[in-house]
């Protein structure tokens, strides 16, 4: 009976501390941060001059800055460039079982300013988000997540 006791509480020890390492490092995992080598704008213009030149589309970009500053809030400058690969996008939107992805679509790519005064790139890890759901999912999200690099590879110091 002690036995049984030791292994439950064993068993109940390695799920917290499993827990808790994942949660420290889930965000590390799932979102990259880049610093970037250019200032604020001109690592925006060369992020779109390889979004286009990489057959990518920009149906918007979103100034949180602005957008705070119209509720009276003061933030250091922040863009959430929204991307797209329409022949991508198409993998998961033309299906039924796979459309509840699109949630994480369009691709976004944020480049802000921090206190340090440096300009950085962010944006989810979709290579590894993909392999969560598998499939077609999977599929769509490694294509999207290698290209979507290979843009951020051109501002981000090395």
């Amino acid at each position: 009976m002690e036995r049984i006791v030791l292994i439950i509480v064993g068993i109940l020890i390695g799920a917290f501390v499993a827990i808790v390492i994942v949660k420290q490092r889930a965000s590390k995992i799932m979102i990259v941060e880049s610093e970037s080598m250019y200032s604020f704008e001109e690592t925006l213009n060369r992020l779109q001059q390889a979004i286009d030149a990489s057959g990518w589309k920009t149906p918007h970009v979103h100034d949180l800055q602005a957008t705070m500053a119209k509720f009276d809030y003061d933030v250091k400058k922040v863009k959430v460039m929204e991307v797209c690969k329409p022949d991508v996008a198409q993998l998961i939107l033309s299906k039924d079982d796979e459309r509840i992805a699109s949630t994480m679509m369009p691709c976004r790519i944020s480049v802000y300013e921090k206190s340090d005064g440096k300009v950085y790139v962010s944006r989810l890890n979709s290579i590894k988000m993909g392999r969560l759901f598998g499939g077609v999912i999977e599929q769509a999200m490694d294509v999207a997540g290698g290209e979507s690099e290979q843009i951020i590879e051109t501002v981000i110091v090395k």
